[in-house]
């Protein structure tokens, strides 16, 4: 990455929009930052157990609440919380699917607030987690590394 203080200054590449171009440049490399790496050894290892807790989690509380809840909105919510936590559980569409499953979980957390009518920690603690997954990203292991990962190329020799 350029060091912030060369940002603006001349680049012989870029002709009359030197500034203009050195700028998105520097900034083309804080955009990169926000895509995942898809970690391996070890904190790829975490990232697996922690895909799995979330997964596992949003999966059975998803099943046992939509069984018992007595309003539509919330089986829909929990329903839409467990297929969430199957493909988190496989690491499909990991940003995606740890996003909605925040979103789900905090307006099941703030539906049982409102209506006082529950424990609402345990759908902040999934809600919690799941946004952490969008933000980290699914790690090595999952199916999202093998459709979108970096591939390496070998040329056989001539």
């Amino acid at each position: 990455m350029e060091d912030p203080s060369n940002v603006g200054q001349l680049h012989p590449n870029f002709g009359r929009f030197h500034r203009v171009a050195n700028l998105i440049r520097y900034r083309w490399d804080i955009l990169q930052r926000l895509f995942s790496t898809f970690a391996g050894g070890w904190p790829g290892v975490g990232i697996l157990l922690l895909r799995l807790l979330t997964g596992a989690a949003l999966i059975y509380f998803g099943i046992a609440s939509a069984m018992a809840a007595p309003s539509l909105t919330i089986v829909v919510l929990q329903t839409i919380g467990a297929a969430v936590g199957i493909l988190v559980l496989v690491g499909l569409w990991t940003p995606v699917a740890g996003t909605l499953a925040a979103i789900v979980k905090v307006w099941i957390a703030l539906s049982r607030i409102l209506s006082h009518s529950g424990n609402p920690w345990i759908p902040i603690l999934q809600a919690t987690l799941g946004a952490v997954l969008a933000m980290v990203g699914p790690g090595a292991w999952s199916i999202d590394a093998r459709l979108y990962g970096r591939k390496r190329i070998d040329f056989p020799e001539p």
